[in-house]
C-alpha cells in the first residue's frame, strides 16, 4: 500500500533503501559527549526497525555552542566510540548521518562551562534569555575551522552523511535573520551579506567532509514576526544547493516562536506547504517534517510530490518498528506518537533524558537488550484495560505468556476516550485503536463488560491463573463540598467531556490543574467558531479575512478557573503553553490562591489572595450558572488489599498503584514486565 514510502532514493552517490528519515533529536543520552551504551542501543533499535536514514545529533563542534547531554565531535577522542556506533548502524541496515550544531545565542552558559554565548550581534535571546557576545572576524574563522574539523572527524567515525543545523533559531538562522543580525560589515545588512556566514560554514563542512554528502536542516519559516518567511527559506534553499548541499530537511520555525509546531495543535503534516515550496525551487532531495505520525499521511505527501522523503522523529521514539509495521501491512499495530511532548521535549528542555508517554522502553533499550521470554510461561489475569493494563498485556503476551484481560467498560483504553476530547488531543484515540490491534496480534484474550469481583478473581486462580495484575482505572475524583445555596448544577469534568452534561454560558471551573485548564479550553472552543466554520467562511468569502480573524477570538461563554494553588501547574514543564495561550485568547479568567465562598443567584463569590500564604484576600464576584469540578483523583486499592492473601502474586500498576498520567501508567507496566515476567 505504501509503495512510494518504500522506494529507494539516491542522496549524493549512495542509496537510501526507503524514503524515511529519522531527524536529529536531542535525547540527552550522551552526557559527556561520548557515544554511550544507552545512545547506541536506542539508535540500533531504530535501525532494526527499518528507517532508511537516521540522523543523530545535534553534535557539538566547540566549547560554547552546545547543550546539555549533547554528543560531540570537537576532539579526536570521540571518534572511536562513534565508529563503533556507526558500524552497528550499518550492520543493522541503516544509513546514518550526524548533524553538526552550533546554538549561537541560543546556547546557555551553564551548559558550556560558563562561557558567554556568541552570535552575529549582541541581541538578547528570547530562548536562552542570555546576552551573546558579538562575534569578531576571528570568532567566525574559529567556528569555520571547528566545523571543518568536526566534519573530518565525522568521516573518520564512519558516518554516511553530514547535516548542518540551520533551523530552529540556531546560529546560522541568527545570521540570516534581520532580528538578530545587526552587523554593518560584510556579514550583515543585505540578504547576500546575511547569507555569507551560511555559505562559508557550508563550504568549510564540505571541505572537511572529504566527499561525504552534506545535507542541511532548514527552517521553512521562522514563524517569528519580522524574521524570515517561507519565501526567504526558498531563496536560502536555492543558494545552499548552489553551495553543494546534497539534501534539505525542511522543518517549522524557531524555538521561540509562539506558533505550536510539534504539538497536537498542528494538524497532521501541517507544515507540508513549507517543504513543497522548497522542493519546487531545488533539484536535490527534500524531506518534509513535523507531525507525520502515520504511514498514510507520509505516503500522501510523497504522492503529491510535496517532498521526496518524510522526516519522522518522535513517532520512531514511540514505535521503533514504525517502518517495518507499515511495510508489512501492520499499520494498525503502530504505536503512534500522541504529539504530547511530555516525555521527549519536556524532559530534554529541562535537562533530563528523553522518554516517551506511550513507549516505556524508549531510552531503556540498553537495560533490556537481552530481554527474552522466560523459561516458564505463566497464565496471567490482568484487571483493567487502561493504558497500564493494555501495555502490560501486550508485552507479556509477546513474551509468550498466556494473558487474559478483563475490562468493566465495553471498550478498551480506560479514560483515554475522555482524554481525547479536549481540543488538539485527538491523537489519543489512535492509542485505543492500537491497543485493540496489538492485543489481538499478540494473542491476548480480551473480555470487556466484565466487572472484577474478588470472588471471580479467586475462581480464576483456582483454575490455574498464576499471577494477577491489577491495572483497573480506579482513580476516582475527589469532589469538593461546594457552598451552593440554590439549584446551580454541579458537574464533574468527565461528565462535560463525555457529553452527558452541557454547561451554560457562565461557568466556574473548580480546579486549575491540567484537567481543569483542558476542560475550560474545551468549553471555550465549544462556544467559539469551529475550525469548520472558519474554513466555510474563508472558502466562500462571505466574511473578510479580518472579520473572520476577529470573530475567532470571540467566546460565547464567560469562564472562570479557580484553584487554591497556581492555575496551570498540573502540566509537564513546557507542554501547557498552547492551552494557556488559547485560554488567554478567549478571555478565560484565572484566579489562583482562591477559595469559593458562595455560589447562588447566578454568581459566585470568591476570596482571592496574592499568594498561598497571604492572610488578606480580595472579594471577587463572577457570573456563574454552572459549576464544573476538575480536582485531583485518588487511587482505590481496595481490590489489591482484598487479594492480599491470595495464593499467587498480585501486582498493582497504573492508578491502582499510584495516581499519574499515561506516561507513568505505561512506565509502570514496562517495569513490572522487566522485574517479574521476563528473563534478562
Amino acid at each position: 500500500m505504501y509503495e512510494r514510502l518504500f522506494t529507494p532514493i539516491m542522496i549524493g552517490d549512495f542509496e537510501i533503501k526507503n524514503r524515511i528519515v529519522m531527524p536529529a533529536i536531542s535525547h540527552m543520552y550522551t552526557p559527556d559527549g561520548y557515544a554511550t551504551e544507552r545512545f547506541n542501543e536506542y539508535y540500533w533499535r531504530r535501525a532494526e526497525g527499518g528507517a532508511g536514514l537516521i540522523t543523530v545529533g545535534g553534535c557539538r563542534i566547540d566549547e560554547c555552542g552546545g547543550a546539555y547531554g549533547m554528543m560531540s565531535l570537537e576532539d579526536d577522542k570521540y571518534i572511536p566510540g562513534f565508529l563503533e556506533f556507526t558500524e552497528g548502524m550499518h550492520k543493522r541496515g541503516a544509513r546514518v548521518g550526524v548533524q553538526l550544531f552550533h546554538a549561537g545565542a541560543y546556547a546557555k552558559p551553564e551548559a558550556n562551562g560558563g562561557e558567554q554565548p556568541i552570535g552575529p550581534s549582541a541581541v538578547r535571546s528570547n530562548f536562552s534569555h542570555s546576552m551573546p557576545r558579538e562575534m569578531s572576524k576571528e570568532d567566525i574563522e574559529k567556528v569555520m575551522g571547528r566545523a571543518r574539523a568536526a566534519a573530518g572527524r565525522a568521516k573518520k567515525a564512519g558516518f554516511d552523511l553530514i547535516e548542518i543545523s540551520a533551523s530552529a533559531g540556531y546560529l546560522i538562522c541568527q545570521f540570516l535573520s534581520p532580528l538578530t543580525n545587526k552587523r554593518t560589515d560584510e556579514y550583515g545588512g543585505t540578504w547576500e551579506n546575511r547569507l555569507r556566514f551560511a555559505r562559508e560554514f557550508t563550504e568549510a563542512v564540505i571541505q572537511g567532509a572529504g566527499g561525504l554528502p552534506v545535507g542541511m536542516r532548514i527552517a521553512g519559516d521562522d514563524l517569528v514576526p519580522g524574521s524570515n518567511t517561507n519565501e526567504d527559506a526558498v531563496r536560502f534553499a536555492a543558494a545552499m544547493e548552489k553551495c553543494g548541499i546534497a539534501m534539505l530537511n525542511v522543518t517549522g520555525g524557531w524555538h521561540e516562536s509562539k506558533v505550536p509546531q510539534v504539538t497536537g495543535d498542528l494538524p497532521a503534516g501541517g507544515f507540508d506547504f513549507l517543504a513543497a515550496a522548497v522542493k519546487d525551487a531545488v533539484g536535490i532531495p527534500v524531506a518534509v517534517s513535523n507531525r507525520i505520525s502515520d504511514p498514510r499521511t507520509a505516503e500522501k505527501l510523497l504522492a503529491l510530490e510535496t517532498a521526496d522523503m518524510v522526516s519522522i522523529g518522535r513517532p520512531l521514539i514511540a514505535d521503533p518498528d514504525w517502518c517495518r509495521k507499515a511495510q508489512t501491512g501492520r499499520a494498525a499495530e503502530i504505536r503512534r506518537c500522541m504529539a504530547c511532548n511530555q516525555g521527549c521535549l519536556a524532559n530534554v528542555f529541562f535537562n533530563s533524558p528523553a522518554e516517551c508517554l506511550v513507549n516505556g522502553q524508549a531510552g531503556r533499550e540498553y537495560l533490556i537488550k537481552d530481554l527474552k521470554a522466560p523459561a516458564g510461561k505463566q497464565k496471567i489475569l490482568v484487571i483493567g484495560a487502561g493504558p497500564a493494563g493494555c501495555d502490560f498485556a501486550i508485552r507479556a503476551a509477546e513474551l509468550g505468556h498466556s494473558v487474559t484481560i478483563w475490562e468493566k467498560q465495553d471498550h478498551l483504553g480506560g479514560e483515554l476516550d475522555l482524554v481525547a476530547v479536549p481540543p488538539h488531543k485527538q491523537e489519543y484515540r489512535s492509542l485505543i485503536k492500537y491497543y485493540g490491534a496489538a492485543l489481538a496480534a499478540a494473542g491476548a484474550e480480551v473480555i470487556t463488560g466484565k466487572e472484577a469481583a474478588k470472588e471471580d478473581i479467586e475462581a480464576e486462580i483456582n483454575q490455574g491463573t498464576e499471577a494477577v495484575v491489577i491495572a483497573a482505572g480506579t482513580a476516582e475524583a475527589r469532589l469538593p463540598k461546594l457552598p451552593v445555596t440554590d439549584g446551580t448544577p454541579v458537574y464533574s469534568s468527565n461528565e462535560i467531556l463525555a457529553g452527558s452534561a452541557v454547561a451554560g454560558r457562565n461557568v466556574l471551573v473548580v480546579g486549575g490543574g491540567s484537567a481543569g485548564c483542558e476542560t475550560a479550553h474545551f468549553l471555550a472552543c465549544e462556544a467559539a467558531l469551529s475550525e469548520e466554520q472558519v474554513y466555510h467562511m474563508m472558502a466562500h468569502g462571505y466574511r473578510t479575512p479580518e472579520q473572520v480573524r476577529a470573530q475567532m477570538d470571540v467566546c460565547r461563554r464567560t469562564i472562570t478557573i479557580v484553584d487554591i494553588f497556581r492555575v496551570g501547574a498540573g502540566f509537564r514543564p513546557g507542554t501547557g503553553w498552547p492551552v494557556l495561550k488559547d485560554l488567554k485568547r478567549f478571555g478565560v479568567r484565572k484566579y489562583p490562591f482562591t477559595t469559593v465562598e458562595k455560589i447562588g443567584g447566578g454568581e459566585a463569590l470568591l476570596h482571592v489572595k496574592d499568594s498561598e500564604d497571604a492572610e488578606n484576600f480580595e472579594a471577587v464576584t463572577v457570573p456563574c450558572d454552572t459549576v464544573i469540578t476538575a480536582v485531583g483523583p485518588v487511587p482505590d486499592d481496595s481490590l489489591v488489599r482484598g487479594l492480599a492473601g491470595a495464593d499467587v502474586p498480585v501486582y498493582a500498576i497504573g492508578d491502582a498503584k499510584e495516581v499519574g498520567g499515561v506516561l507513568e501508567a505505561v512506565r509502570s507496566a514496562c517495569e513490572l514486565i522487566e522485574e517479574h515476567f521476563c528473563a534478562l
